[in-house]
């Protein structure tokens, strides 16, 4: 017992002093307060009974319950409930998909207007106005977008369909890790380390035959700091992720889930049943919060780290609450390795040319005869 406290003590030892070699708690201590709860607006929802019937409680609603509320209702009603509470239909989980396309493209345009007039707002100052400005743009560069859901609060959520969710005959979803947000779910200067530029890339290598979900619906760490090295954010992001996934499979079947660094994390916590889930897949993980993928009640994949991938850096240890436990691409941990030949650096795995790349494309084709593994005399294809 002694022997493994001691072990204990020595791993939380290198983790302090990887992560301040990395820039250091106290200089990454930029704390995130995970966004959760109803989306604003939800007093509003609960008090509207122009319908004649109690609106579903966005709160505590079953997914299957809003459908069943949606399906009762003409098409003009719909309309009507999501012109009065776009930030709430937008983000009902249960609630049709193009309704959902129509109730944000109506929140993204009122959020518009305030940051514009936030930044013509002589009362605030010049880097507010500015922030406030970047911020309408951004709103703007989504309005007619298929926004499934847009949530203003903090530092933004949001999640972007590719594809037709209801005629595609598979669905994947990518869940991003750290420094994610509204204003940085989508950058040109690094098109395949953002949570759309992942789905974008997974969606062409695919031939366009998978509608893949770019989901930012959590509350990311900023920085290498303690939420990094924490899961509390993550046990956040898995509650919301697991209500997601539960209002999508009744539209589109079980779906592949791409989980990138700190995600993995999230996507782990989540445990997803296999009625949600067909696979799941990991990559640039700093650990998933569970001990191995027996754990899991759906096929974990992971891709193998690469060489320039500063996640490596970071020991794979849980203790005292810091770090995120096993490393997912290790032989014991279970997981099916498959290659990462041609990525380079932590967002580089999506990149076209890449054997990570190809792998996930015939993961969520559902076609593992063309999955590359990491170690050609090992059959990643069936083992577990």
């Amino acid at each position: 017992m002694a022997g493994r406290f001691g072990r204990g003590l020595v791993a939380a030892a290198a983790m302090v002093a990887v992560l301040a070699g990395a820039g250091g708690w106290a200089a990454a201590a930029d704390i995130q307060t995970p966004v959760t709860g109803p989306p604003e607006g939800s007093a509003a929802w609960a008090a509207d009974g122009s319908l004649g019937v109690r609106l579903p409680d966005p709160a505590t609603a079953p997914a299957a319950e809003v459908a069943r509320f949606f399906a009762g209702l003409t098409a003009a009603q719909q309309d009507t409930l999501a012109a009065r509470h776009p930030l709430v239909v937008g983000n009902l989980d249960g609630a049709p998909v193009k309704l959902r396309y129509r109730a944000n493209a109506l929140a993204l345009a009122e959020e518009r207007e305030r940051e514009l007039a936030r930044a013509a707002d002589p009362a605030v100052t010049p880097d507010q106005q500015r922030s406030a400005a970047e911020r309408a743009d951004r709103c703007a560069s989504l309005m007619g977008r298929q926004v499934l859901a847009f949530d203003p609060r903090g530092r933004g959520q949001i999640a972007e369909v590719y594809g037709d969710l209801a005629t595609a005959t598979r669905t994947a979803v990518v869940v991003p890790g750290s420094d994610v947000d509204l204003m940085s779910f989508d950058r040109t200067n690094d098109p395949y380390g953002t949570p759309a530029g992942m789905a974008r890339s997974l969606r062409h290598a695919t031939g366009d035959r998978v509608a893949v979900v770019a989901w930012a619906g959590y509350t990311t760490p900023v920085g290498v700091g303690l939420d990094a090295a924490t899961a509390d954010l993550a046990r956040a992001g898995a509650g919301r992720l697991d209500r997601f996934l539960a209002a999508l499979a009744p539209v589109t079947g079980p779906v592949a889930l791409f989980c990138h660094s700190y995600g993995s994390a999230v996507c782990g916590l989540a445990d997803p049943r296999p009625e949600q889930v067909s696979d799941l897949v990991v990559l640039g993980s700093p650990g998933m919060d569970v001990p191995d993928a027996r754990a899991l009640r759906v096929p974990l994949w992971a891709a193998e780290r690469n060489g320039s991938d500063w996640i490596g850096d970071v020991p794979h240890v849980s203790v005292l609450g810091l770090g995120h436990g096993a490393d997912p691409t290790a032989a014991d941990f279970g997981a099916r390795v498959v290659s990462s030949a041609g990525s380079h650096g932590h967002s580089g795995y999506f990149a076209p040319g890449t054997s990570s790349l190809a792998s996930f494309a015939a993961i969520a084709l559902g076609d593992h005869s063309h999955i590359q593994c990491a170690d050609p005399n090992q059959e990643c294809r069936d083992a577990r």
